[in-house]
C-alpha cells in the first residue's frame, strides 16, 4: 500500500483529484449539473430567440463545469452567478458555493462571491416573481429575499463546517504523525542509551576483573619464578614461597567465585527501572569486588590498606619504599579506592616489567586533592623476567578511573630509565 491508500502498481487518481472516488463523484455531478442546464437551455433559448440546439448545448456546457469545482470553485462560482439571469443551474450555484466555502480560498473572497450570489439570485427572482405573479410588492420582495437565502446561506455554512472539520482532521492527523515521529525517536534514542550502558558496564566489569585479579595472580607467578630458583638451595625458602603462591590462590580464587556469584545472582530492575539489568550486575559486582580485594569492606579497598599491598609486593621480593606526605583524611569510597586502584596496578606493572628494580610509592594528602605516584628504577639486571602477559589494558583501566572523577593521569617512562604512573583525584 502506498501512503494514499492505493495498492502499489495501480494508477492513481487522474489530473487534480486526491482520491479515485472524488473524480468519480465530480463526474456524475457534473453529468447531472449538464443535464440540468440543457433541459432548462430549451426555455432560455425559446425566450433568447435562439435555437433550441444551441440552447441545449449552451447550458450543457455550463453545467459540466461543475466538474471543476475543485480546482477552480471560484470559477465554477463566477460562471454560476453569470448565468442567473437564464434561470439555469440551481445545482451548480448550490455545489459551487458549498465547494467554494469548504476550501482553503480566502475567507474575504467566500463572503465576496456569496454576497453577489444572494444578490444576484434575488434580483433575477424578483424580477421573474414580478412578471409572473400579480401579488403585493412586499411579498414579492419578502420571497425573492427568501429564496435567495435559502440557495445561497446553507451551502455556505455548510462547506464553512466541512472545511473546518477537514483542516481539524488534518490537524490531528499532523500531530499523530508528529507524536509517532517523537516516540520512534525516543525509542531509538533509549536503545542507544541501553547500549552505550551494556558497553560501559562491560567495560567497568573488565576493568575490576583486571585489577582485582591480575594483581594476584601477578605475584603468584613471582612467587612461582622465585620457588623455582631457590628449590635446590633454599628449601626453607622454597617452602615460605610455595606457602606464599597457595595464599594467593585461594586468595584469588575466593575473589573470583564472589565476583562471579554477585554477576550470577545479580537483582532484577523493577520493570519502571530504566537502569538496564548489566548496569545493576555491574554495580553489584563492583561492590563485590571492591569487598574481596579490601579485607571484607563493604566500600572497597581504601587508603589505609595501602601498607598491607606494598607488603605483598615486598614478600615477593621487590623492593618498595612508600612515603607518605600530610595528614590523611577520611574521602568518599569511590575517591580512595580508585587511589588504591592505581597503586595495586602501577605495582602489577612493577613486577611484570622491572624485576628487581626498586619501586618508590609516594601518597600525598594535600587540599581538596591526594596524588598518588609510583616510580620504579631500571631493572639490576639479576631478577628473572617472571614471563607475566600483558594486555596493555592497566594503564588504560586507570586512566578511565582517575579521568572519571575528574582528576589527572600522567604516565611514562623517566629519564632514568624506569617508568613513572602519576594521578591526582579532587577529594570534594
Amino acid at each position: 500500500m502506498t501512503s494514499t491508500g492505493e495498492v502499489e502498481g495501480r494508477a492513481g487518481p487522474p489530473l487534480w483529484w486526491a482520491r479515485r472516488r472524488d473524480a468519480v463523484g465530480d463526474v456524475v455531478l457534473g453529468g447531472v449539473s449538464a443535464v440540468e442546464c440543457a433541459w432548462e437551455g430549451v426555455a432560455f433559448a425559446a425566450e433568447a430567440g435562439l435555437p433550441t440546439a444551441v440552447g441545449v448545448l449552451f447550458g450543457f456546457v455550463v453545467g459540466a463545469t461543475l466538474v471543476l469545482r475543485r480546482r477552480w470553485p471560484i470559477a465554477v462560482v463566477l460562471v454560476g452567478i453569470a448565468v442567473s439571469p437564464a434561470a439555469m443551474g440551481f445545482l451548480l450555484a448550490v455545489v459551487g458555493m458549498y465547494t467554494l466555502a469548504s476550501s482553503e480560498v480566502p475567507r474575504r473572497i467566500t463572503a465576496t462571491l456569496a454576497s453577489m450570489s444572494l444578490a444576484a439570485t434575488f434580483v433575477v427572482m424578483y424580477l421573474r416573481t414580478r412578471g409572473d405573479v400579480e401579488a403585493d410588492a412586499t411579498l414579492v420582495v419578502v420571497l425573492s429575499g427568501f429564496v435567495a437565502v435559502a440557495l445561497t446561506v446553507p451551502p455556505v455554512l455548510f462547506g464553512l463546517y466541512i472545511g473546518a472539520r477537514r483542516r481539524l482532521m488534518e490537524s490531528l492527523q499532523e500531530r499523530a504523525d508528529s507524536l509517532e515521529r517523537e516516540l520512534s525517536l525516543l525509542a531509538d534514542r533509549a536503545e542507544e542509551r541501553a547500549e552505550w550502558a551494556r558497553t560501559e558496564e562491560r567495560t567497568r566489569i573488565a576493568r575490576e576483573m583486571h585489577d582485582v585479579v591480575a594483581h594476584r595472580v601477578s605475584l603468584m607467578v613471582v612467587h612461582a619464578a622465585a620457588l623455582e630458583a631457590v628449590a635446590v638451595k633454599d628449601p626453607a625458602r622454597a617452602a615460605k614461597n610455595a606457602a606464599l603462591v597457595g595464599d594467593m590462590g585461594r586468595q584469588a580464587l575466593t575473589e573470583l567465585r564472589e565476583m562471579l556469584g554477585v554477576l550470577r545472582a545479580a537483582p532484577k530492575p523493577a520493570a519502571a527501572d530504566p537502569v538496564p539489568a548489566v548496569a545493576v550486575a555491574a554495580m553489584a559486582f563492583a561492590g563485590a569486588a571492591g569487598g574481596a580485594g579490601g579485607a571484607g569492606m563493604e566500600d572497597g579497598p581504601s587508603l589505609d590498606e595501602l601498607e598491607v599491598l606494598v607488603g605483598q609486593s615486598r614478600a615477593a621480593g621487590m623492593t618498595v619504599e612508600m612515603l607518605v606526605h600530610g595528614e590523611g583524611a577520611a574521602y568518599a569510597a569511590e575517591v580512595e579506592q580508585t587511589a588504591y586502584r592505581v597503586v595495586q596496578e602501577a605495582l602489577t606493572n612493577c613486577h611484570k616489567h622491572a624485576p628487581g628494580a626498586r619501586v618508590v610509592v609516594r601518597l600525598a594528602h594535600r587540599s581538596g586533592e591526594v596524588a598518588m605516584q609510583v616510580e620504579n628504577g631500571p631493572c639490576d639486571g639479576k631478577a628473572t623476567e617472571p614471563g607475566l602477559p600483558s594486555g596493555g589494558n592497566g594503564l588504560v583501566g586507570m586512566r578511565e578511573r582517575v579521568l572519571g572523577l575528574g582528576g589527572v593521569f600522567v604516565s611514562g617512562p623517566t629519564d632514568a630509565g624506569g617508568f613513572r604512573v602519576s594521578a591526582v583525584l579532587p577529594t570534594a
